[in-house]
């Protein structure tokens, strides 16, 4: 499971709060046969990740007292990104997503909770500044990765042609060459169900 905590930002968190706590899937098959198993996911509903995400990240705010935010509560979206960063677990990747300490560029969270009591990580390296070679620069066929933009056009239209299906059915090739990220790869399967979401 990845994650990271911060201070609470008042202008999304309840006034008691006092840690913010951001929860994002491991890689491997455990969570990703837990959602399978889900009723949402069995339901035939649209949107089957993030129903069982509010759901059970929901129960955790309710058993501890505080609240649950996601990326999709908006507008005003919550500024993930943001807090990540500040956690001193999670920066700016040299193509622009976020890389975790242990997970690299497979870090992405289903959402947050904010408590009523200290919760704390110890910070941690940044990898990119002893990664060699830094392979995520340079594995995109179509660049379409920076730290200023993401070319979501070069990226749709290459993933419409019969070079980009590895990245289709496999996930993003910037994040499959992160060697922080080597034990957190996605399953296939996982990877092709975001994948399809991301290019429909």
């Amino acid at each position: 499971m990845a994650l990271a905590v911060t201070a609470p930002d008042r202008d999304f968190c309840p006034p008691d709060a006092r840690a913010l706590v951001l929860i994002g899937p491991a890689g491997g098959s455990l969570w990703w046969d837990r959602i399978k198993a889900a009723p949402e996911w069995q339901d035939g509903a649209p949107d089957p990740v993030d129903r069982w995400s509010k759901r059970v990240l929901g129960g955790l705010a309710e058993r501890f007292g505080g609240a649950a935010l996601f990326p999709s509560d908006g507008p005003p979206w919550p500024p993930f990104f943001r807090w990540a960063q500040d956690s001193g677990r999670i920066w700016q990747s040299p193509v622009g997503m976020l890389v975790h300490a242990d997970q690299g560029l497979w870090v992405s969270f289903r959402g947050a909770l904010a408590l009523p009591f200290a919760v704390s990580l110890p910070r941690a390296p940044n990898p990119c500044e002893t990664c060699p070679g830094q392979p995520c620069r340079t594995t995109c066929p179509v660049s379409a990765l920076s730290p200023r933009a993401y070319g979501t056009a070069r990226c749709h239209a290459h993933l419409d042609r019969p070079e980009g299906r590895d990245c289709l059915t496999d996930g993003c090739r910037a994040r499959r060459a992160c060697p922080a990220g080597i034990g957190h790869a996605r399953l296939a399967e996982q990877s092709a169900y975001h994948m399809s979401r991301f290019h429909r």
